[in-house]
């Protein structure tokens, strides 16, 4: 099953999900309440239970982000906060009651941006902080039915979120002169890690951030 926000998303979304036969493709704004509710309605008809949750869904403002973070207003704070990070926490409440008896696994995706300063990533940074504390809190509430959370912090990747932000080639450049495998990481190195995570091959491990960035956040200079 896959979900798409708007009609811009849509175009790119359901020629994917119908190229791997997803049957279920659904509108989702994670704004909005009764659309959350209307795709798990739809799960339980459909399936009646749900082993997996990939929550793939980040937004901020573009002023929000080419601007100083100084001057992220209040709106624009909440709507990056909301979209980016809540959604995980209204998300997994409802995949949670789909997962009982089926130890399933949620996963999200994080950046670096979270941890250290990555300019004009701004009020996402501050979101995604939250989302990898969210993880954690979810990871403990969930865990004792067997559920899993976890997250990946990916390299920077040509995407169509990426392209929002300034800079991005530059980012790209900096990422792989300096991290420790000297390149960048693609989309397939992401997907294995995420395939790991979900499986049984990784069912003792929750509340976890794993990065697959080519070694590059641990480094000092």
């Amino acid at each position: 099953a896959f979900t798409y926000a708007g009609e811009v998303l849509e175009k790119r979304v359901r020629p994917l999900a119908e190229g791997i036969g997803a049957k279920i493709i659904l509108p989702c704004d994670v704004t909005k309440d009764e659309e959350i509710d209307q795709v798990f309605d739809t799960l339980r008809k459909e399936w009646g239970g749900l082993d997996i949750l990939i929550h793939a869904i980040a937004y901020a403002a573009k002023e929000d982000l080419s601007n100083p973070y100084v001057q992220t207003g209040r709106q624009g704070f909440h709507l990056a906060l909301d979209v980016s990070a809540y959604s995980l926490v209204v998300l997994s409440r409802h995949a949670a009651a789909l997962m009982e008896g089926r130890k399933g696994s949620i996963l999200t995706m994080t950046y670096m941006g979270s941890e250290k300063v990555i300019p004009h990533y701004n009020v996402m940074g501050v979101a995604k902080a939250a989302l990898e504390a969210s993880v954690r809190y979810l990871a403990h509430d969930l865990g004792p039915k067997g559920i899993r959370v976890n997250a990946i912090s990916a390299g920077p990747i040509k995407t169509l979120a990426a392209a929002g932000i300034s800079g991005f080639r530059e980012m790209l450049h900096y990422s792989s002169d300096r991290a420790p495998l000297k390149r960048n990481i693609d989309a397939e190195e992401v997907a294995q890690a995420a395939l790991y995570l979900v499986s049984d091959m990784s069912s003792a491990v929750t509340g976890e951030v794993v990065h697959v960035d080519a070694g590059y956040n641990i480094m000092g200079m």
